[in-house]
């Protein structure tokens, strides 16, 4: 079972929590960071971002930058920015996008969870990537930016939150620059926190990871770090554990991650769509912008204009559960059989776009000449995710999207 606890988090007074909160660090380059934070003393990036109270140019992940993050998180604390709570409490954070509101419980995973599979993942991490944000955990002594888990839903705590939500106002309540809501409640009865904590002990099974697997990787290493470097480790130290919001799958909705590619490998136009063909039907549909509306359909653009390709039959095994995902079915008949690509997390030719961009973004890309191809995929749902982390498998490289990205620095966890 999955054991989830409360915590005395950090968090800002309300008053400057909507210049404090930020996206998170691996949604916006340096340049974005620095854009977003200008003349903003406030803004958690330049916890989560630091290289943007440096020179432009500074590399960001130079000592000289870690150096800054430590003396800016200090900061923040020593000037009232983020002020500790006086007791362990769990918390509820909800999202609005496009008239729909996902609530999660903000609380803290367990370590061992992790390691131990508890906590069921869907996609790799690389270790360069793991370094890095480790290194953010150990120099800050803490969670400065939450891990985004499901858990399969559950009545009892639907209930629960349905009753604060209904009779607590919010602590934090605010729509962002890009027109998302978040909001923010704090759970302070004794009571209602225990019980959160013993129905995730009692009936929750797994949690899954849903986005930040190289967060959450960093988090839980760090934490073993901390173990082997304690001699008088007791298991019930802070460092056991790391912040996340837990979201019910039932609530959360994955959006489209679509592909484009800088050449044909070679082909014509002709010759490219003739190969295409073999394991898809392709129709063309001219130069409104075409989006996939079902399983197994994908849009092309090229050339000015979009394309249906419908997968043939027998061209996937519905019985395999990454065999049937549509990622699968691009990478291996298109991307891989067609132009040449072999390893999605390192071939340059091929880069990534999450639909939250729209499908625009893929036809200015193409057009502008930047890009020959596009291919946009119709979403994975939360039962396919689900179903490849309980069977184990691994899905392929940038397959899911979620959004809204979850704000940093709507609350804090420190491991001491």
């Amino acid at each position: 079972m999955a054991i989830v606890k409360p915590f005395r988090g950090f968090r800002p007074p309300k008053e400057i929590v909507e210049k404090l909160a930020c996206r998170p660090y691996d949604v916006l380059n340096s340049e974005e960071a620095r854009k977003e934070a200008a003349g903003n003393p406030y803004s958690l990036l330049r916890v989560t971002k630091a290289e943007i109270d440096l020179p432009a140019g500074t590399d960001e992940h130079s000592q000289a930058v870690y150096d800054k993050v430590v003396e800016n998180y200090k900061m923040f604390k020593d000037k009232g920015y983020l002020v500790k709570e006086d007791k362990e409490k769990f918390y509820i954070y909800a999202q609005t996008m496009d008239g729909r509101t996902q609530y999660g419980i903000v609380g803290c995973a367990c370590v061992d969870d992790y390691l131990n599979g508890n906590i069921k993942k869907h996609e790799l991490t690389r270790k360069d990537k793991e370094e890095d944000r480790m290194i953010h955990v150990r120099i800050t002594n803490a969670n400065v930016e939450p891990v985004f888990f499901a858990y399969p839903d559950n009545k009892e705590i639907d209930q629960i939150v349905d009753n604060i939500v209904k009779n607590q106002k919010p602590e934090y309540d605010f729509v962002a620059d890009d027109g998302f809501g978040h909001h923010f409640w704090v759970i302070n009865d004794d009571a209602t926190n225990k019980r959160i904590a013993e129905i995730f002990k009692n009936d929750i099974p797994y949690l899954y990871v849903a986005d930040g697997h190289h967060r959450t990787a960093a988090a839980a290493l760090v934490g073993s770090e901390k173990r082997k470097n304690n001699p008088n480790h007791t298991g019930n130290e802070e460092y056991n554990y790391f912040m996340a919001v837990i979201f019910p799958d039932n609530q959360l909705k994955i959006i489209d991650y679509n592909r484009v590619v800088k050449d044909l490998n070679g082909h014509s136009k002709d010759e490219f769509i003739k190969m295409i063909a073999e394991n898809f039907d392709v129709q063309e549909m001219g130069t409104d912008i075409f989006k996939p509306t079902k399983l197994h359909e994908f849009s092309m653009y090229l050339d000015g204009k979009w394309y249906k390709m419908t997968a043939k039959n027998g061209t996937y095994n519905d019985n395999d559960p990454i065999g049937v995902l549509d990622v699968t079915i691009l990478s291996n008949l298109v991307l891989d059989k067609v132009m040449g690509i072999k390893d999605l997390r390192t071939d340059k030719r091929i880069d990534f776009v999450g639909g939250i961009r729209g499908l625009g973004e893929l036809k200015r890309r193409v057009d502008s000449g930047e890009m020959a191809v596009a291919f946009a995929l119709y979403p994975v749902s939360m039962k396919q995710l689900i179903d490849i982390a309980d069977s184990g498998n691994i899905m392929p490289p940038k397959t899911t999207w979620f959004e809204p990205k979850l704000r940093s620095g709507l609350v804090i966890h420190e491991l001491e």
